[in-house]
C-alpha cells in the first residue's frame, strides 16, 4: 500500500469530490427494477444518435453484467448493462455511441474513434471517467 499511496489518495480525492457518484447495486431485484427503464432510454438515445450515423442494428438487450457497460455482436445486436441507469447522462450516452459505432467499425481503430468523435468530441475525457468506475 505504501508504494501505491499517492495513487490511492488521488483516487479517494477524486471520488470524494466527484459530482459523478456511482453506486453499484448488484441484486436481481435492482436488475428487474431498472431493466425496462434502461431499455427505453437506450432505445431513445440510439434513435437520436443513429440520425447521425444511419447504422442498421438488430436486437437491443439489457443485461446484468459484472464488468461490461455494453457490447456489440457481429450480427448487429447491441447489449447494454442495466447499471447504465446509475451513470450520469453524458457517460451513458458515451457507452451508447461507443457500441453504436462498432456497427460501422468492429474494432478500436482510428476510424472507429473518428466515428465516435462525430457526435461525442469529448469522448477521451468520458472514456477516462468511465474507466474509473
Amino acid at each position: 500500500m505504501q508504494q501505491k499511496k499517492d495513487w490511492i489518495l488521488k483516487k479517494v480525492h477524486y471520488f470524494l469530490n466527484s459530482p459523478l457518484k456511482y453506486v453499484k447495486p448488484s441484486s436481481k431485484k435492482d436488475y428487474k427494477l431498472y431493466k425496462d427503464e434502461v431499455k427505453a432510454v437506450v432505445e431513445e438515445r440510439l434513435s437520436y444518435f443513429n440520425q447521425f450515423y444511419n447504422f442498421k442494428y438488430n436486437k437491443i438487450t439489457i443485461r446484468n453484467q459484472k464488468s461490461r457497460w455494453g457490447s456489440c455482436s457481429q450480427k448487429g445486436n447491441l447489449n447494454f448493462n442495466y447499471k447504465l441507469h446509475f451513470l450520469p447522462e453524458e457517460l451513458r450516452d458515451y457507452v451508447i455511441v461507443h457500441e453504436l459505432c462498432h456497427l460501422g467499425e468492429f474494432n478500436h481503430s482510428k476510424k472507429f474513434w473518428n466515428l465516435i468523435e462525430k457526435t461525442t468530441p469529448q469522448y477521451m475525457h468520458l472514456r477516462k471517467a468511465l474507466k474509473m468506475r
